[in-house]
């Protein structure tokens, strides 16, 4: 037997080469070509792998219980031939010459010393048998018979009248050991095709299963910037692939649409700052070339009217880029909105009509004071703009959710229900709003709707009977937009 200090030597030793070589970058660069990259082969690896140990399991367990049925069916018949044996020894009938009984090989009695008293005729005139455990048997494997075959040996000590003696009856295990010899190699066959039959069922069922996603992932690479108008097929199937392609090709709609938006609005944007650097250029080369200093002073005032919309629309256009790249982040700071709405409506004033103001004490929300203002003034001046004789600002609270509800109202003409949304395009202006002097850039209102919606609140138009009313409502202060509402 080896020193266990030098086996554990070794196997140091054995460790240390291999982390060595495992390190060294042509080997690394082996095992990586060598490590299954793809889905299909790693599932069909993965499915061999674990179909082959539950194979190995059962066939051991399969073997082991053939083996010791088959082991107690033959010892069963050697010991009851023992158990004559003996019980002729203790009468004193022992003979020379035993007879074999069925299912036994050979009986061989000796006696203290170990001298052969007595013995079936196979083994007349033989020596004592001195058996030797076969690994992985409980049997011997004799010589004696001239045939080397496993047996399995009953050993029985009696006494007699003339002194104790020993009994020994073997059983061959040939057929044992056949049928177990037999049963492997079927085993063994059976695993190999069973193996091979899951590896080419997993290899096309993985293949087939992931073709969609091949198809899915060639068409993903093949869309450009500008066709986001091509989508990826989807399977007819209702699996996890067919809600994939689902998902990808709702969000391609929704690229699709972004990209649309987003020229629509370069494109409106490019209107909008045309038409004004038009009229200024226009104002400033007339006024240049004028001769009357009063009509050269009207046409300057002109060109700071259209400068001021200019600057006002580049503002806006500024801020729109701001709340973009803000995405839903929602402001955490307090904010006091029943300050903040006496402090629009006084900075705003009460031109071209008066603002009626109804407020609830000590309403806070999270968020911006900054946007939360110019929220409040984009609705104050569009109210202004569209009302006949007054614009009335509402707070309160609402009971069951907790949240803040602004509205803002005027008396003027309503909203028919099909403009309600298009109101929040940007640069989108309804017919009576279309006027250079009365109507604003478009701007306002979706950066209202904008700001509500970074502070995890909405904005909505409602149709009353005194005109129309924009509503807002907002989470309040330490409440998460995702929250549930209390009640």
């Amino acid at each position: 037997m080896a020193d266990p200090t030098t086996a554990r030597t070794l196997r140091g030793r054995a460790r240390a080469g291999l982390r060595r070589l495992t390190r060294h970058p042509r080997a690394a660069a082996l095992v990586d070509r060598l490590a299954p990259r793809s889905v299909r082969t790693r599932t069909t690896l993965a499915a061999c792998a674990g179909v082959a140990v539950v194979l190995l399991c059962a066939s051991a367990a399969v073997l082991l219980l053939l083996r010791v049925n088959l082991e107690r069916t033959v010892g069963t018949a050697a010991r009851e031939q023992a158990a004559a044996v003996s019980r002729l020894a203790a009468d004193g009938h022992l003979t020379a010459r035993l007879p074999t009984g069925p299912g036994t090989d050979f009986i061989q009695v000796t006696d203290a010393t170990g001298a052969v008293v007595a013995a079936s005729e196979n083994l007349a005139g033989r020596a004592a048998i001195a058996p030797a455990a076969a690994a992985g048997h409980n049997s011997y494997n004799l010589h004696a018979l001239g045939d080397e075959h496993h047996q399995r040996v009953i050993t029985v000590t009696t006494d007699t009248p003339t002194g104790p003696v020993t009994v020994r009856v073997g059983a061959s295990l040939r057929t044992a050991d056949a049928a177990e010899d037999l049963t492997t190699a079927a085993l063994a066959a059976l695993s190999g095709v069973l193996l091979l039959t899951i590896g080419v069922l997993t290899w096309r069922a993985t293949g087939r299963a992931l073709r969609p996603v091949e198809a899915i992932r060639a068409e993903v690479a093949a869309i450009g910037d500008r066709d986001l108008d091509r989508r990826v097929p989807e399977p007819r199937s209702d699996d996890e692939i067919a809600r994939l392609a689902h998902t990808m090709n709702a969000m391609l709609e929704r690229l699709e649409a972004a990209g649309a938006r987003q020229r629509r609005f370069i494109a409106d944007a490019s209107h909008e700052l045309r038409s004004p650097l038009a009229v200024l250029r226009t104002q400033l080369e007339v006024a240049r070339t004028h001769p009357d200093p009063a009509v050269r002073e009207d046409l300057v005032a002109g060109a700071l009217q259209d400068t001021e919309r200019l600057q006002s629309l580049a503002a806006d256009l500024l801020l729109l880029a701001r709340l973009d790249a803000t995405g839903h982040d929602l402001p955490d700071r307090e904010v006091d909105l029943t300050g903040l709405v006496h402090t629009a409506v006084h900075a705003h004033g009460s031109r071209p009509h008066p603002v009626a103001v109804h407020t609830a004490p000590g309403l806070t929300v999270a968020g911006n004071a900054l946007w939360l203002g110019r929220l409040l003034t984009n609705l104050l001046d569009n109210a202004q703009r569209h009302a006949r004789d007054t614009v009335t600002v509402t707070l309160g609270r609402d009971g069951r959710t907790g949240e803040a509800v602004l509205d803002v109202t005027n008396d003027g003409p309503g909203i028919a229900p099909e403009d309600r949304e298009k109101i929040f395009e940007r640069f989108a202006r309804l017919d009576d709003a279309r006027s250079r002097d009365d109507g604003g850039t478009g701007l306002g209102l979706p950066i209202a709707r904008d700001i509500a919606t970074i502070h995890g609140g909405t904005l909505t138009v409602l149709d009353t009977p005194d005109g129309t009313t924009f509503r807002i409502r907002l989470p309040r202060a330490g409440h998460r937009p995702d929250e549930p509402p209390h009640p």
